[in-house]
């Protein structure tokens, strides 16, 4: 359980330093230039993966918790919470991000070009939705998580060390459930069209302009590697959402807790707010730029 630990502890540790410098980035650009529609969508997921890995492996904040004096019930309540309206703001956001992506690079003459500039009107309407619609779907989980009670009489299913979930009534189970998987399913289910559309259209310019441009400048167009780094975050998203999906729903249908198990859930979890950053940094020419940038200033001082 140690060695389990220590890296959960590592993977959030790197993923928390990554997102940081990601949020840096972003804050620049969105604060000092014209940011794009997905700079946006960016900068958010950003800071809602830090939140989620502070939350998911609770590192630091039982300290921090424990220094305030606050109460384990109210603790595992807020916690638990935040970490469930941060997983739902992931999953909506990625869709938005693929949804954008793939009309930003639609041709002109498609169904989809029309909505170009709808969406970026739109856009802080559409945010504001998002985050008020996560915060209030998720709030009836407060009142069925706690502080772990020790006391089996009441059927609770201890999820971390001292954090529980309490039975619920079987129709509200099943209604909250339904629509839990009604939502996921429909939002993955439109991240994988929208970058099967995406790969379509990517097939489709370079076969038709291969005999026209140089195959290098193609593969450096900026609107290219930003649809391929997208298309590699969705994959990875959808992957990684389902089998923390399918190990979730099995330990609350058995209503069973594994130590184990839930490590390797925590480590599932927190793949995609770890790669995303590192993906991000590593396909967007602006931030090495900056980063080139910076190390060349840090010599010329040092």
């Amino acid at each position: 359980m140690s060695s389990l630990r220590n890296v959960l502890n590592f993977q959030a540790g790197l993923g928390i330093l990554a997102n940081m410098l990601l949020l840096f980035f972003y804050t620049f650009i969105i604060l000092g230039h014209r940011p794009k529609p997905t700079d946006m969508i960016s900068c958010q997921l950003t800071f809602i993966h830090i939140v989620l890995l502070l939350t998911a492996t609770d590192i630091w904040l039982t300290d921090i918790f424990e220094s305030l004096n606050i109460e384990n019930d109210f603790k595992c309540k807020i916690t638990f919470y935040i970490n469930r309206v941060m997983r739902g703001l992931s999953i909506c956001l990625t869709c938005l991000l693929s949804v954008l992506q793939a009309v930003t690079i639609s041709p002109s003459t498609s169904f989809l070009a029309k909505f170009k500039y709808k969406l970026k009107k739109y856009m802080i309407c559409v945010f504001l939705f998002i985050w008020s619609f996560n915060f209030s779907f998720i709030s009836h989980q407060l009142l069925y998580a706690g502080a772990f009670t020790n006391v089996s009489v009441t059927n609770q299913m201890k999820v971390t060390k001292f954090c529980s979930l309490f039975p619920m009534n079987f129709i509200i189970w099943a209604l909250i459930l339904t629509v839990t998987i009604s939502r996921d399913v429909f939002l993955v289910g439109v991240m994988l069209t929208t970058s099967a559309y995406m790969v379509i259209v990517l097939f489709r310019h370079q076969r038709q302009y291969k005999y026209l441009h140089n195959l290098s400048h193609l593969r450096a167009s900026p609107e290219k590697r930003a649809t391929q780094t997208i298309l590699l975050l969705v994959v990875c998203f959808v992957v990684m959402y389902w089998v923390d999906f399918f190990i979730s729903s099995s330990a609350v249908m058995l209503w069973m807790y594994d130590p184990v198990i839930q490590s390797v859930q925590k480590f599932v979890m927190n793949v995609y707010p770890t790669i995303t950053p590192l993906v991000q940094i590593s396909f967007d020419n602006r931030i090495i730029n900056m980063l080139k940038s910076l190390r060349s200033k840090c010599h010329q001082i040092f």
